[in-house]
């Protein structure tokens, strides 16, 4: 394969890195005259989202790369992305791949211990879409990707366009952006992803979507947002600390201490794909517990 940047990669890389890092600040600014804005928190986007640069240009492979020769052995064809009928394919089956890859960054341990740190930010602003955890490669995330090389594209190729995928959701972690009418039917917008990123539990484990909203709507986790039910952000059990070391390996050393625990291997493979917040005796914290506590009136203070 190739060494040279493509130049999708060439851009995402040398323009689209730097102007959302512009973007944030400026909004940092504006806000800040408007309201306490939290400047720490954006130093630690900042140190997440640098360090996975450097980490994704000088570590190129992940647990997952052993699979993709075999993927690409089976290939059942090849298929270029030279038309608008093959981007279009490309985008939908994309969405389709990333809403279960987003669904299980909530709803599998394993995959939430980073997943976490994209959520950990106690304000929701530009900023928070650039904290994204740097352990993505150790998780695997790309298998939910690999379907797609499977079909026939070229994984550079599909791991661009996540790329732009993930840029488009930049600019939906503002929460001045209002809701959008009838867009709020098809797209991921401001208004949609707040409520992902909100820690009511009313609003947990919503909004999957990456540009599109419409498999949420198909597999029942849309989740509108509420005019008498305000959002607030960051985890169920906030982190408070600014110390990015610690952000970033939190839920690791959460789960490392849960697996220590285990006293069976079905207790030990519970901690690793059941959801955040599982224990073997059945007295946990997952969101279907949370709310069911919540109904009854034993959960209080959330």
């Amino acid at each position: 394969m190739p060494t040279s940047l493509l130049p999708i990669e060439a851009f995402l890389l040398f323009v689209a890195a730097p102007t959302v890092v512009v973007l944030s600040l400026l909004e940092a600014v504006v806000l800040s005259r408007r309201q306490a804005y939290d400047w720490r928190a954006l130093g630690v986007s900042f140190f997440d989202y640098f360090v996975r640069i450097i980490v994704t240009v000088l570590v190129p492979a992940g647990i997952v790369t052993p699979l993709i020769p075999l993927v690409y052995a089976h290939q059942l064809s090849k298929i270029a992305v030279d038309s608008w009928s093959s981007a279009l394919l490309l985008f939908v089956l994309l969405e389709f791949f990333y809403y279960w890859l987003h669904r299980a960054g909530h709803r599998v341990r394993w995959f939430w211990s980073n997943h976490a740190i994209h959520h950990s930010p106690n304000q929701l602003n530009l900023s928070a879409s650039l904290r994204i955890g740097v352990f993505s490669k150790v998780t695997g995330v790309a298998i939910f990707m690999l379907p797609m090389v499977w079909i026939g594209f070229d994984l550079r190729t599909v791991l661009a366009a996540l790329s732009l995928n993930l840029l488009y959701q930049f600019w939906i972690h503002a929460t001045w952006i209002p809701k959008l009418g009838w867009l709020e039917y098809v797209f991921n917008t401001p208004s949609a992803h707040r409520v992902h990123h909100a820690a009511n539990i009313e609003y947990l484990d919503g909004n999957y979507g990456g540009v599109l909203i419409i498999f949420d709507r198909l597999f029942g986790t849309y989740i509108a947002e509420r005019d008498d039910l305000p959002c607030r952000y960051g985890l169920v059990k906030p982190i408070t600390s600014y110390n990015p070391f610690y952000v970033e390996f939190a839920q690791w050393l959460s789960l490392a201490r849960d697996l220590a625990s285990a006293r069976t291997v079905p207790a030990f493979l519970g901690y690793l794909a059941m959801p955040p917040g599982w224990k073997p005796d059945g007295q946990g914290e997952t969101t279907a517990e949370l709310r069911t506590s919540m109904s009854t009136g034993s959960t209080t203070g959330m």
